[in-house]
């Protein structure tokens, strides 16, 4: 039984990212962990504010039933779906407590959005980069709006962390890659019209996903898949790997994940190659 983790805020619950691990999670028949970042520093109301109008312990009470008010309506979720659950509320720094669950889960769910903050951001946020970047198990990053997957497309560039991605999705997935898949690649200059390393990755992909169907684009990765992908259904969840600060893919100046997180509204699945 897989072990899958969605980290929510109790001051802001993200709807769409219960709903895709729930899911998710009856899918595949796995254990699911509401991980709520009940981080100490994490307030819905400024400080200075509370503390010169007198009000800080009344917020503060307000703070804390809203966030066992979310950690009910979790419960009560997960008790509709009919699902293996727990619930775990870290009270230390969010992005520590966070990474630190990630070592003992299969998968992380997490909204495109989150802060953990009273501030709000556009995706990708300072939060979601900073967790990308440590992360020790797969993520899926959620939109603001959850649909059923119904296609997948998974880049690939010939580099270990694009397969290695592929792997940690379909195993970690494996009633998902069996949705309508598209491996997308880009060739640049006078390269070739295959995809690299032929005729092992297709091999590789017959065992993994043996019915996808294989997309050679040509020109600047980053412009041509953002057009490739331009009219992609937003039930569309995208496949990638290379989000080490450092180390992005061979193919992009910033990380395609954050480009994507930008323009399109998928969910996103990353997994990066250590």
């Amino acid at each position: 039984m897989k072990k899958i983790i969605v980290a929510l805020d109790g001051l802001r619950l993200s709807d769409s990212s219960i709903q895709t691990a729930i899911t998710l999670t009856h899918q595949h028949q796995a254990h699911l962990v509401g991980v709520f970042l009940d981080d100490f520093t994490r307030n819905s109301f400024s400080i200075e504010e509370a503390m010169a109008t007198d009000r800080f312990e009344e917020l503060s009470k307000k703070d804390q039933q809203l966030r066992d008010g979310s950690v009910k309506v979790f419960e009560e979720r997960c008790q509709q779906g009919k699902i293996n659950f727990s619930v775990h509320r870290d009270k230390s720094f969010a992005i520590q407590d966070l990474l630190r669950e990630s070592i003992y889960a299969d998968l992380l769910v997490i909204a495109s959005d989150e802060t953990f903050t009273r501030f709000v951001e556009p995706a990708p946020t300072r939060f979601i980069r900073d967790l990308l970047a440590e992360v020790q198990c797969p993520v899926l990053v959620t939109p603001a709006e959850a649909r059923p997957f119904q296609h997948v497309v998974m880049l690939y560039d010939g580099a270990p962390s694009s397969v290695f991605a592929i792997k940690m999705f379909t195993n970690t997935l494996p009633l998902v890659r069996d949705l309508p898949t598209e491996v997308i690649t880009v060739r640049q200059g006078a390269d070739s019209t295959h995809i690299p390393e032929n005729k092992l990755m297709k091999e590789f992909m017959k065992r993994h996903s043996p019915n996808a169907a294989f997309t050679v684009l040509q020109g600047d990765p980053e412009q041509e898949i953002l057009q490739h992908l331009r009219d992609v259904d937003e039930s569309t969840l995208i496949v990638l790997g290379a989000y080490q600060r450092g180390n992005v893919s061979r193919w992009f100046r910033t990380s395609m994940a954050d480009l994507l997180m930008k323009t399109r509204n998928c969910p996103l699945f990353i997994a990066h190659y250590k």
